[in-house]
């Protein structure tokens, strides 16, 4: 990266990673008063998960910019908030109302972090990737998917998770399964295209 894309990919970094942080914190309390309990419920969110995943990677390139494996990190955890926002653009915001999904904080986890990540990554810290590698960004939905389905399922009475996200309605969780990892494929082949333009 030249100086100019530095200084910019340093900016958009630390300011993703310092939203996050602000938002993450204010998960641990309730009240002005620490609540451990509240914070353990939001995590079970892909949206959480995604967007404290991206900062983590957006704070590792801010102090690894040049290794390899803080680039690849930052396309795992652009891809991860990538799915966060076409979720929330093409299916939550239709089903529950835009108004909800982009209100507060979720403003930024569900939409202006996701477009600071595309932003930095396929901008100012594009290096380029081959076909088979752009896929790890699947990682985290590959990782999240057979969780959630256990949790809304499968999962002892006392310890499910109701189903948030709608994935089950109709009983159609196996579509909807199917359908998260092959619109996360169709994000890595996107990006792929980006950081190879």
């Amino acid at each position: 990266m030249n100086n100019y894309n530095s200084a910019i990919s340093f900016v958009i970094n630390l300011i993703i990673f310092l939203v996050t942080l602000i938002s993450t914190v204010q998960l641990f309390f309730k009240d002005r008063k620490w609540f451990l309990q509240r914070a353990r419920e939001a995590f079970r969110f892909f949206t959480v998960q995604s967007n404290a995943l991206c900062a983590v990677s957006a704070l590792f390139m801010l102090l690894f910019p040049a290794a390899e494996w803080t680039y690849y990190l930052k396309i795992i955890g652009t891809s991860a908030v990538a799915v966060t926002m076409m979720t929330v653009l093409l299916f939550l915001g239709p089903v529950f109302g835009y108004q909800y999904m982009f209100k507060g904080s979720d403003l930024f986890m569900h939409l202006l972090t996701p477009l600071m990540a595309l932003v930095s990554l396929c901008v100012f810290e594009r290096r380029g990737i081959s076909f088979a590698k752009s896929f790890i960004g699947i990682i985290p939905v590959a990782l999240y998917g057979p969780l959630y389905m256990y949790k809304i399922l499968f999962a002892p009475e006392g310890k499910r998770w109701e189903d948030f996200y709608g994935f089950n309605r109709g009983g159609k969780w196996r579509v909807s399964y199917v359908l998260m990892h092959l619109g996360t494929a169709v994000i890595c082949v996107f990006l792929y295209l980006l950081l190879n333009i």
